[in-house]
């Protein structure tokens, strides 16, 4: 069963992100660290990804005045293709729609297979950049 919960330990979520993304990270030799993906988070609006009630990755938005930015959506490598991150992107919606905004954005490395769950689930590249796909989808 898949639930969330707000996220009461930072440091353990931007671990998850820095042990999925760590191959990125390499691949574009960026030199990065937990404690600054702890920095980037802090601000935000963070949730736990449960799995039969264990955390398995981390949501974190940001409410801007037309919408909402998902900054991060992180489902460790073991629990991929569960549907866990389709499961992840429609709290997403929820907390987009409960917070009054129509739009869900996001960022996604062009190389990142994440990119091929946004597109199945209705996201459209708005514009793009050397590493970076920037997409977006209206919520109904």
């Amino acid at each position: 069963m898949i639930s969330y919960q707000s996220t009461a330990d930072l440091y353990a979520s931007a671990d998850i992100t820095f042990k999925n993304m760590r191959s990125y990270y390499e691949h574009y030799s960026v030199n990065w660290e937990q404690s600054k993906i702890h920095e980037q988070i802090v601000d935000l609006e963070n949730w736990d990804i449960l799995y039969n009630a264990s955390i398995v990755g981390a949501i974190r938005l940001a409410f801007e005045h037309d919408g909402c930015y998902i900054r991060d959506l992180q489902v460790s490598e073991k629990f991929q293709n569960n549907g866990i991150g389709a499961a992840a992107l429609t709290e997403c919606e929820r907390l987009a729609i409960k917070a009054g905004v129509n739009k869900l954005r996001l960022r996604v490395l062009k190389i990142s297979p994440a990119y091929h769950l946004y597109i199945r689930n209705g996201f459209e590249v708005d514009k793009e950049e050397d590493r970076f796909f920037y997409m977006s989808r209206k919520i109904s």
